[in-house]
């Protein structure tokens, strides 16, 4: 079926001019004499033309699309980043295409694909230090790290200042009297689950209270992580008073657990999140936790990545962003 769109071509004949010369008005050359660019910008408002987006691109060696590689596409967490630079990007009139690499060399093989074949101008990696994905990201190809800090020098990232966050969480604990504080880490493998134990060792050491290592169980992000370390904890012989975990599915699993070994929450079991996940608030009870702003991390971490393609600023830089105390239902003072 033949198209009704006009063309290149067509601005070209009625403008009286070469489309060699209607390319260079549309991409803002210089080269050009006034009067034959009002020529042409008529020409083309009166046909009502429109410049394909991907064939400036594409003469222009750009695609106008950046890349965001993340585990997977499913996490919560890990979509919200994804939509906010998608926002952001928009803004800018660049596209987003985001996919998902499950282990290094599905992320070795995708960075391949889009890198080395110049499909995107820019590239996001959530999560890099999960795993040995890191290795496999490329060199002099501008690059932004979300969700850790970066351990190149040469490459910007963002992420929640997560010692602050669980700091800012066990101190929450401890001025309600607690001292048999638990926490429910992450994959210690990742960054963000070693900066926060160490927030939180750093705010019982405020307290005056020792961290029990025996109380430190490492999960992997998931609910049933949650419910297996509470059913660990309380076979201790002074089980903890409140958990911190440090995300609300694992928090999530703390609760669970405690509904089935009759612990009441927060009568005899305090327990605090970070995340503030848009069920948290429906959690029973609802949960106490530490608000990030993933979106927002998103839109920073693109915003940055088109700073390095605009060549506005070059120099790599680590951004951190607080996190915002949530009380609800699931924390109370010790009972003595």
């Amino acid at each position: 079926m033949a198209s009704n769109r006009p063309t290149i071509r067509d601005v070209a004949r009625q403008a009286g001019v070469s489309h060699q010369t209607v390319s260079r008005v549309i991409n803002g050359s210089n080269d050009v004499l006034p009067e034959t660019r009002a020529a042409v910008q008529a020409a083309i408002e009166e046909l009502g033309y429109r410049p394909s987006a991907i064939a400036r691109s594409m003469a222009r060696g750009l695609t106008h699309t950046l890349a965001i590689i993340s585990p997977n596409l499913t996490d919560y967490t890990f979509a919200s980043i994804i939509e906010g630079a998608e926002v952001e990007a928009r803004q800018h009139n660049y596209f987003v295409l985001s996919s998902s690499a499950s282990d290094p060399q599905a992320f070795r093989s995708l960075v391949d694909e889009l890198v080395g074949h110049r499909r995107v101008d820019g590239l996001i990696v959530i999560n890099p230090y999960a795993d040995e994905r890191y290795m496999h990201v490329p060199k002099d190809f501008p690059v932004v790290f979300v969700g850790a800090r970066s351990h190149d020098k040469e490459v910007c990232s963002i992420s929640l200042d997560d010692e602050n966050v669980a700091y800012e969480a066990a101190r929450h604990l401890t001025s309600l009297g607690h001292t048999r504080i638990a926490v429910v880490t992450g994959p210690m493998a990742e960054d963000c689950s070693q900066d926060r134990l160490e927030g939180f060792r750093r705010a019982l050491g405020e307290a005056g209270i020792p961290l029990d290592e025996s109380l430190v169980f490492e999960g992997d992000w998931s609910a049933s992580s949650g419910r297996d370390a509470l059913l660990v904890f309380i076979q201790k012989e002074n089980p903890p008073t409140a958990v911190f975990a440090q995300n609300d599915r694992m928090a999530m699993g703390v609760m669970r657990a405690a509904r089935e070994v009759n612990l009441i929450v927060p009568d005899q079991l305090s327990v605090i999140g970070v995340d503030d996940m848009p069920l948290s608030s429906y959690f029973d009870p609802p949960l106490t936790t530490m608000r990030q702003d993933m979106p927002l991390i998103g839109s920073k971490a693109a915003y940055m990545l088109l700073d390095i393609l605009q060549k506005k600023n070059l120099e790599p830089r680590e951004i951190k962003l607080p996190a915002q105390l949530v009380v609800r239902q699931s924390t109370s003072p010790v009972r003595r």
